[in-house]
């Protein structure tokens, strides 16, 4: 284990001059934060686009944004990319004139498909990473720009949805042998042939967890505008607290169903070092934030209780289903073929249930229905849509029924109708799915139930 934290500030962090400047005061505390991965700027008011956001407009010719019903001109794209940058420096008193020059160059490109797209996407982070270096270095702070291009940051796979190769981890192990501090752009890394390839949106969580891992950090910091991972999701319940530990396997769970909190694949390597990751808020760096573990000691059954809405789930019967080898597979595969993803499938000796996104089913739930029917042919096919998968998460539910118990109870008390129960094979979960209309009740009632401990 080396003596070093690795920080990665995410896009609220990194939005403007003033949060950048709270980075600074963040890194000066610990002199073990000694490589610093940031992402590109954020918003810095609720109506503005991301820089990220127009740099792929750019690259694709407007087609980003008007896949989203917008039209946004790409002249207005640049000029805006160029302006926060512009800002950002200024603000800062850093002299990034030769920067801003070659950001212009950068976004007149001739590069074409996806090479395109890559290279300009992973701009916002290139030159954020240069800004923040010189303005660190004008503090009187011994630091300096590493690019994955210098360093070697190498990824394979597609240009939009790079994966490091195994000759990364040799060359980013060089960033702990700088005596100074590394300033690293996440979300991008560089083929074998020199070209720039990004990881999936969120990259910049994933450049750090794999630097972290290199390095075998002491800790991996994820620097964010919110104070950890919460019990349930604070908008609607006022007195939600911010969970204080909690295990990889409870965050992936909880992430996969709604808690949003970072790019699920940077957890992935720390984990397999036991590396501490460690979600803490740039607008609040008192703030204990959340520690996430290998392992820790169960001091409550339930830690937070994840919701995803807009979901609907495809019911089947069929006679002797569970005897029929094979089933379930071609089912899932049907489902691969029109590009739905599944989230779980609980199923009985003959009937089976598949949870879905109900948008993922527009524009082709007539066609996916008629493929099963020929290929599976169920006795009894049904979609329920509108529902809210509701998923308490702890790992003092192994083996404990109880709080289960409690929930149906509290729902059943309340008369609010269930839709679906069902419990993870790891038991450290199960998932309760009601109608949207009634998620909030819902989410209350377990909430009071579960996890209130006035």
């Amino acid at each position: 284990m080396t003596d070093c934290i690795v920080s990665k500030f995410g896009g609220s962090s990194v939005a403007n001059a003033e949060q950048i400047k709270k980075v600074r005061r963040i890194v000066q505390q610990d002199p073990r934060r000694r490589v610093i991965v940031v992402s590109a700027p954020g918003r810095s008011e609720p109506n503005e686009y991301k820089i990220t956001d127009h740099l792929i407009n750019i690259a694709t010719d407007g087609v980003h944004l008007r896949q989203q019903r917008i039209e946004l001109p790409v002249s207005q794209c640049r000029s805006a990319v160029l302006q926060k940058f512009t800002d950002i420096a200024d603000d800062l008193d850093v002299d990034a004139g030769c920067f801003l020059e070659a950001l212009a160059q950068d976004l007149d490109t001739e590069l074409s498909g996806d090479k395109r797209t890559a290279f300009l996407a992973s701009r916002g982070e290139h030159y954020n990473a240069l800004i923040i270096a010189a303005y660190f270095q004008q503090c009187g702070m011994a630091a300096s720009a590493r690019l994955p291009e210098h360093f070697g940051l190498r990824v394979g796979g597609d240009y939009l949805n790079a994966r490091t190769l195994p000759t990364a981890y040799e060359n980013m192990a060089s960033l702990a042998t700088f005596p100074d501090i590394s300033v690293v752009p996440g979300f991008y890394g560089v083929t074998e042939d020199d070209e720039v390839a990004v990881f999936s949106r969120g990259g910049s969580d994933l450049t750090g967890g794999e630097i972290a891992f290199a390095l075998d950090a002491e800790k991996y910091e994820n620097w964010t505008d919110v104070s950890g991972v919460y019990e349930v999701d604070p908008r609607v319940i006022s007195g939600a607290r911010v969970i204080t530990r909690l295990t990889f396997k409870e965050i992936r769970l909880l992430s996969s169903k709604g808690f949003n909190v970072f790019h699920l694949d940077a957890m992935l390597r720390c984990r397999d070092s036991k590396i501490p990751i460690h979600i803490r808020n740039t607008d609040d760096p008192m703030a204990a934030g959340t520690l996430i573990l290998n392992e820790r000691v169960p001091e409550e059954d339930i830690v937070g209780i994840a919701r995803l809405d807009n979901m609907a789930y495809i019911y089947l019967e069929k006679d002797m289903l569970g005897e029929e080898v094979g089933f379930t597979a071609d089912l899932l595969q049907i489902f691969q073929e029109f590009r739905i993803n599944t989230y779980h499938y609980p199923t009985d000796k003959d009937d089976m249930a598949v949870l879905v996104n109900q948008d993922d089913l527009l524009g082709s739930i007539n066609d996916l229905r008629r493929r099963i029917d020929r290929k599976l042919k169920p006795d009894f096919m049904n979609v329920e849509y509108n529902l809210s998968v509701l998923t308490p998460v702890g790992i003092g539910l192994k083996n404990n029924a109880y709080p289960i118990i409690q929930a149906l109870g509290a729902l059943g008390n309340a008369h609010i109708p269930i839709a679906m129960i069902d419990q993870s094979p790891s038991q450290i979960c199960f998932h309760i799915a009601v109608a949207n209309a009634v998620a909030d009740d819902a989410l209350q009632i377990l909430y009071d139930t579960l996890l209130d401990r006035s």
